[in-house]
C-alpha cells in the first residue's frame, strides 16, 4: 500500500503533500531552506506540524485535523532516519550496532545478531563486524549505519544526505551499495547531488519555499525542467515567460525563439519555458545575424573555470551562462562588467509549457 503524507507548518510556511508507492525510491531536492529536512522530520515524528496526516500501509501515523489529534511516537512509525553522520554507539561493535534495532523490538539476541550479520554482509562489512566505530573509516561507519537502519526492517527508509560527509573515494562505493539495498524498498532520499537522484531514485520531487514545485520521473524532470532549481541540476539556461508562435517571450519583453518539443500541447499566451545549454551559446562583441538565432546584449557578471571551458555568467534576472574556450575568452578580452552579445541558434532552444 502507498505511503502518504500531507502537512502544514505555519511558521515555516511549509505546505507539502507527498505519496510514495511500494518499492519506490523518491529523491527530494531543492535549495537550502526549501523544507527538505522539515519533511523528513514530520515523517519521522521529530517535528509536529500544525495540521495534516500521514498513513503507511493503511496505518495512521498521525492525524491533526479538526478535532482529531493522533500522533504516533517515532519508534512506533515503522520509519528509520539515516542521517549524514553515522551516529553509531561508540561502545558497541559494528555487529552490536546493527543488531540494536531488532533487539529494541524484542527480537532474541541470537536472532538479532543473525539479522545484523546478514545486513553487514549486504553492505560488505562482515569482515569488520567486531570493530568499534573508532576503528572504522567514515565510509565504513556509514555502511554500518545503513546496515543498522535496514536491520530494523522499516516500512519507509528516510535518508538525509547520507553521502554528504563522505570523501570522493567512499561516496561512490556507498552509492553503489545503496542502489543494491534500496531495490524494491520504499525510501525517501534528500540529496543535493544529481547523481544520487539518477542512480538511486525512481522519481524526483523539487521543493522550494516549502512547496513542491516540480515532480516526476528523474530523467523527465532533468530532461525538461520546469523550475530554475531543476534547470540548474540539468546544467541548462532557463527562461520563463509566455508562449508565442515561435518561442517564449520573457517578462522583460525579449523573445527567445526555439522549437516546441510539445507543440501539440502548447497554447499561445500560456506560461512556458525556454531551455538551452551554455555550450550552445556563443559570445560576440557585436550583434550576430544570419540563420534563425537569438542575439541579445548582456553584461558579463563573472568568469569561472568549467572543465576545459570558461563559463561566462551574465548579470540580470535570466541568470544566463555561456561556455567558451580559454582562447576565445582571451581573444574577446572578456572581463566582468563588459557588454557583449550572447547568441544561440533557435534550433538549440527547447520550448515547452511551464
Amino acid at each position: 500500500m502507498t505511503f502518504s503524507v500531507e502537512a502544514k507548518i505555519r511558521d515555516r510556511d511549509f505546505d507539502v503533500q507527498l505519496a510514495v508507492a511500494p518499492g519506490e525510491t523518491v529523491a527530494v531536492m531543492g535549495p537550502n531552506g526549501a523544507g527538505k529536512s522539515s519533511l523528513l522530520g514530520v515523517i519521522a515524528g521529530l517535528l509536529k506540524p500544525d495540521s495534516g496526516s500521514a498513513e503507511s500501509n493503511g496505518r495512521t501515523l498521525f492525524r491533526l485535523d479538526g478535532g482529531t489529534h493522533r500522533w504516533e511516537p517515532p519508534h512506533r512509525r515503522g520509519t528509520v532516519l539515516l542521517a549524514q553522520e553515522p551516529l553509531l554507539f561508540p561502545h558497541l561493535s559494528a555487529l552490536e550496532n546493527a543488531a540494536f534495532a531488532p533487539r529494541s523490538a524484542g527480537v532474541p539476541a541470537a536472532k538479532a545478531r543473525e539479522v545484523a550479520g546478514q545486513w553487514l554482509a549486504a553492505v560488505d562489512m562482515a569482515d569488520l563486524a567486531g570493530r568499534k566505530p573508532g576503528e572504522l573509516s567514515g565510509g565504513q561507519a556509514q555502511r554500518v549505519a545503513v546496515a543498522r537502519a535496514l536491520a530494523a526492517d522499516p516500512d519507509l527508509l528516510l535518508l538525509d544526505e547520507p553521502l554528504a560527509a563522505l570523501d570522493i573515494t567512499s561516496a561512490p562505493l556507498l552509492r553503489r551499495l545503496l542502489k543494491k539495498v534500496l531495490a524494491g524498498r520504499r525510501a525517501i532520499i534528500v540529496t543535493h547531488d544529481v547523481l544520487d537522484a539518477l542512480m538511486l531514485a525512481d522519481r524526483v520531487v523539487i521543493l522550494d519555499a516549502g512547496r513542491i514545485v516540480e515532480a516526476g520521473p528523474v530523467r523527465e524532470v532533468l530532461g525538461q525542467p520546469r523550475s530554475r532549481f531543476a534547470a540548474g541540476l540539468s546544467g541548462v539556461n532557463f527562461v520563463t515567460g509566455t508562449l508565442t508562435t515561435s518561442g517564449v517571450r520573457a517578462p522583460d519583453g525579449f523573445e527567445f525563439h526555439g522549437h516546441q518539443d510539445l507543440a501539440a500541447a502548447t497554447e499561445t499566451g500560456a506560461d512556458g519555458v525556454a531551455v538551452f545549454p551554455p555550450s550552445a551559446v556563443s559570445v560576440f562583441l557585436e550583434p550576430a545575424h544570419g540563420s534563425p538565432r537569438n542575439s541579445f546584449p548582456v553584461t558579463v557578471a563573472h568568469l569561472e573555470p568549467h572543465g576545459d571551458q570558461i563559463r561566462v555568467r551574465a548579470a540580470g534576472g535570466h541568470q544566463l551562462a555561456a561556455d567558451v574556450t580559454p582562447q576565445a575568452t582571451a581573444e574577446l578580452g572578456l572581463v566582468p562588467g563588459m557588454r557583449v552579445y550572447f547568441v544561440v541558434k533557435a534550433g538549440a532552444v527547447s520550448v515547452y509549457p511551464a
